[in-house]
């Protein structure tokens, strides 16, 4: 699709930035708002507050429904992972895409976002001008992932094999992972029920399953497991 052809092309297109570290949003903020055809229109550093500010946005420039064209996601938020958060904005609105923007290993993370509705995928070690590229690719209806992640898909499904998981949390579902993850933080079940509005029982059956997954032989192994692994993730 051509500059000419892209729906992104007809004016400034609007964009919601939701990342819990301010400096990061404020550079990914000057970065946009010094190109003519793109402008941050919202903000936010979690996911309650990103739904807010789409719903409540009272600027000038927020003449659609969803407030923004374009959300830039980061994958670790507080609270509400990046991933759920991807899956609410899916159902409530589907015609705006997401971006991810994270820190983390796109082998394990990019086919999980993706999954769950993004439209690209993007590590915060690239390039600034790459996150430029992905947006306008993303406007223009297209898929954003890097060439590595892209031939790695494509030659797995030329070849119509499973790819063996290359880190043992590869077979969690998202909602395990997101369960690990708050272990790995300090959280109790209890305080995990309130951050992801599930039941007690809930969490408990999903730390059961991680458990059992992982081969972990009790909650001992399990809180020792989540927080070598959140402490890796968070040195990545």
């Amino acid at each position: 699709m051509s500059a000419a052809e892209c729906p992104a092309s007809k004016g400034k297109s609007k964009i919601l930035i939701v990342d819990d570290h301010p400096i990061v949003r404020q550079g990914i903020a000057q970065l946009i708002n010094c190109e003519n055809d793109l402008m941050v229109c919202c903000e936010a550093g979690d996911a309650e507050e990103a739904l807010a500010v789409l719903q409540q946005c009272g600027c000038s420039c927020c003449t659609t429904p969803a407030s923004a064209d374009i959300a830039i996601v980061d994958m670790s938020l507080p609270g509400v992972s990046g991933i759920e958060l991807i899956k609410t904005l899916r159902k409530l609105y589907p015609k705006m895409p997401v971006l991810v923007i994270s820190m983390h290993d796109e082998s394990l993370y990019a086919e999980r976002a993706l999954k769950a509705g993004a439209k690209g995928y993007i590590m915060k070690q690239e390039a600034t001008e790459k996150i430029l590229t992905a947006v306008r690719q993303i406007l223009c209806g297209e898929i954003y992932i890097s060439a590595k992640m892209r031939s790695k898909i494509l030659q797995r499904i030329i070849e119509n094999r499973v790819e063996t998981p290359f880190s043992p949390v590869s077979n969690l579902s998202d909602k395990e992972l997101e369960v690990l993850r708050l272990i790995g933080k300090g959280f109790r079940s209890g305080d995990i029920a309130l951050q992801l509005n599930r039941s007690v029982k809930t969490v408990e059956a999903h730390r059961s399953t991680v458990k059992a997954k992982l081969d972990l032989k009790n909650s001992t192994e399990l809180i020792r497991f989540a927080v070598q692994w959140v402490e890796s993730e968070d040195k990545a």
